[in-house]
């Protein structure tokens, strides 16, 4: 993944554990849980927390969290992907809020029913968690699979939306 050379920082805590937000002058660029897979390299960004883009979305995660909120209405940078991978994570933001589809159906509202695997690698290195909610595709038959913020925080996350 590549990031845009502006690309500022910063950290907040939530009820899921400490993630870490970045954004360019384009929009979010990134929400990951420290430590959490694919999570880049970020030492290099400097940390701005008074950045607009960061203080809305960190107040946006905080309410959808807390259940006061259902949606993020904010300016998205997907940049750092491929144009796959941006095809898949547009995707992902189609999926209404306390619905989960397969990665299956996912594939094939892409028009690439047979990349299933693909799809899958895309949204494993999907730079906005919980933003595009990657955590909404389960397996064909409804088991949990594979989230790199940790299954805990998948489940955690459809309970909150009840869409287990």
């Amino acid at each position: 993944m590549k990031f845009a050379a502006n690309t500022v920082q910063c950290r907040t805590d939530s009820p899921l554990g400490p993630v870490v937000l970045a954004a360019s002058d384009a929009g979010l660029a990134g929400l990951w849980f420290i430590g959490q897979r694919h999570q880049p390299e970020i030492r290099q960004w400097p940390e701005r927390p008074q950045d607009t883009i960061l203080q809305d979305a960190c107040a946006q995660l905080s309410a959808y969290l807390a259940g006061r909120r259902q949606a993020f209405d904010l300016p998205l940078d997907l940049r750092s992907g491929t144009a796959f991978q941006q095809a898949v994570w547009r995707a992902l933001l189609e999926i209404p809020f306390g619905q989960t589809t397969s990665y299956g159906a996912l594939s094939a509202t892409i028009g690439k029913a047979s990349a299933v695997r693909a799809v899958g690698g895309a949204i494993g290195r999907n730079p906005l968690s919980v933003i595009v909610p990657c955590h909404r595709v389960i397996g064909a038959g409804g088991s949990l699979t594979g989230y790199a913020g940790g299954l805990a925080r998948k489940t955690a996350l459809l309970q909150l939306e009840a869409a287990l």
